[in-house]
């Protein structure tokens, strides 16, 4: 069966603290090594926190400035380190803290630490026997949410939490494969919570129903549930405003044989499906896993596996038609970024057909294409050998002054991107590791990348980074 997926020092080191809770075990503590202070922040600066997955925006897009993008080879300031367990879970940042979900040992674990420090506020962990079916990561894909001093987890096995962000104390709980009677998908729970108001917002993707739910915030009690025939895939939930009125869209698409998915549009008042737009790949082994990017009344879908794109338009009316298709610009993983009018994503399914694609908005048009060249010293035998690396299956984040990239093996860049190409400005090699496909985050002038799997070069084991861009 194919396999497949769905980024001169003071040392210091800070244990982690214990959330007082019933619920779960008492966690080993993991230390957190701080290598500078972080510097001090400018006061015109505009600032964000990223407390959901994709961003602030839901479309990783950040609006801070100005930052440092200048670091060349040498790469941005490193402030701290965490070392981490299993997962591909972004963290989220707001009101000075970071959450972080990952799994170590048996055990899925929620770190909440100081946003520029690294150093503890607590640490919540739950038991969990979660087994990957391709032997990819055992840990959580999810990344949390938080809003209104609460933080929201749901594991690769579908147990949702909602947590104190000031304690750590447990407010409720809920099984969601029990609960929806969901079986395990190809790599478990894939959507990310998502808040709108005093709605959690979840993808569950039951093979009968439902395929997405509503939930009190507050209380995690049902509110509505919508969709009764699309699997979940691994796009997590968006809301946006089309014809001025709001929409929840989720992009399904999971392991169910024949293959189905598509696009769901939801009235968040009531849970009313408004409307449905059939589009998934015709291999069973696939996933829909790019979020909708949504301009005006318009979406855009896109997945790998030989599927490509398609830009729809919804009408007053919630009808929906096809602007226009395209196949040769199908994310795997990735959301691509809508730019002044015009596409940028990372096509393709694997290491050798993944490349940088800008496209036209209004026509579907391919402007370029490119798969930049970095030549990269690695150990062989403990010798060292040049090879030339890409950006693979990475990430884009938009930025007002132009993009960062994270490339798959660990390389960070930024560059322009306009519709007269790509221009690098800056790049440099965080370290040498496969499967770095967690987006990267920027909260406060502090970007925060993970390295998923050891480099195999200096020896350093996964970690959470934290570097500055202030």
């Amino acid at each position: 069966m194919r396999r497949f997926a769905v980024c001169l020092l003071v040392v210091m080191q800070f244990p982690i603290a214990h959330a007082d809770t019933k619920s779960g075990p008492k966690s080993t503590a993991l230390f957190v090594k701080q290598h500078q202070p972080a510097p001090p922040l400018l006061k015109d600066a505009v600032l964000e926190d990223w407390p959901q997955f994709l961003g602030p925006h839901g479309d990783m897009t950040s609006r801070e400035q100005p930052l440092r993008l200048d670091f060349g080879s040498n790469g941005p300031p490193l402030i701290w380190e965490m070392h981490t367990g299993t997962g591909y879970a972004a963290p989220s940042v707001a009101d000075g803290r970071l959450v972080f979900f990952h799994r170590v040992d048996n055990e899925a674990r929620v770190e909440c630490v100081d946003a520029d420090s690294g150093k503890s506020h607590w640490t919540f962990g739950y038991p969990t026997d979660y087994k990957d079916r391709y032997d990819f990561s055992n840990g959580p894909r999810s990344s949390p949410a938080i809003s209104d001093g609460k933080v929201y987890v749901h594991g690769a096995e579908g147990i949702l939490h909602c947590l104190e962000l000031e304690t750590g104390k447990p407010i409720w709980r809920l099984d969601t494969a029990k609960e929806y009677n969901v079986p395990q998908d190809f790599f478990g729970v894939g959507p990310s919570p998502m808040v709108d108001g005093d709605l959690l917002i979840l993808g569950i993707g039951a093979p009968k129903g439902p395929c997405v739910v509503a939930l009190n915030k507050n209380t995690g009690k049902e509110v509505w549930r919508a969709g009764k025939t699309w699997r979940a895939g691994y796009a997590t939930p968006t809301v946006a405003k089309l014809n001025g009125r709001t929409r929840v869209l989720f992009f399904a698409g999971g392991d169910d044989d024949p293959p189905t998915g598509g696009l769901i549009g939801i009235d968040p008042s009531d849970g009313r499906v408004a409307f449905e737009y059939p589009f998934r790949s015709r291999i069973v082994n696939s996933v829909n896993a790019s979020n909708p990017v949504v301009s005006g009344n318009r979406i855009f879908l896109s997945s790998s596996y030989n599927t490509g794109g398609v830009l729809l338009q919804v009408d007053e009316n919630d009808q929906v038609s096809e602007v226009w298709r395209i196949r040769n610009f199908g994310m795997h993983f990735m959301t691509p970024i809508m730019h002044d009018s015009h596409l940028y994503g990372i096509t393709g399914a694997g290491t050798g057909d993944a490349e940088l694609a800008c496209v036209k908005w209004q026509t579907g048009d391919i402007i370029w294409r490119d798969a930049p060249k970095w030549p990269t010293t690695v150990k062989q035998a403990g010798e060292p050998r040049e090879i030339s690396l890409s950006i693979f299956r990475g990430s884009l984040l938009s930025l007002p002054e132009g993009f960062l990239i994270l490339g798959e093996k660990g390389h960070l860049a930024f560059a322009e991107m306009t519709p007269k190409g790509y221009t690098e400005q800056s790049r440099t090699s965080l370290f040498y590791a496969d499967e770095t496909w967690t987006p990267p985050v920027i909260s406060q002038g502090l970007l925060y990348i993970r390295q998923n799997k050891p480099d195999p070069v200096t020896g350093s084991q996964p970690r959470l980074l934290c570097y500055s861009l202030r």
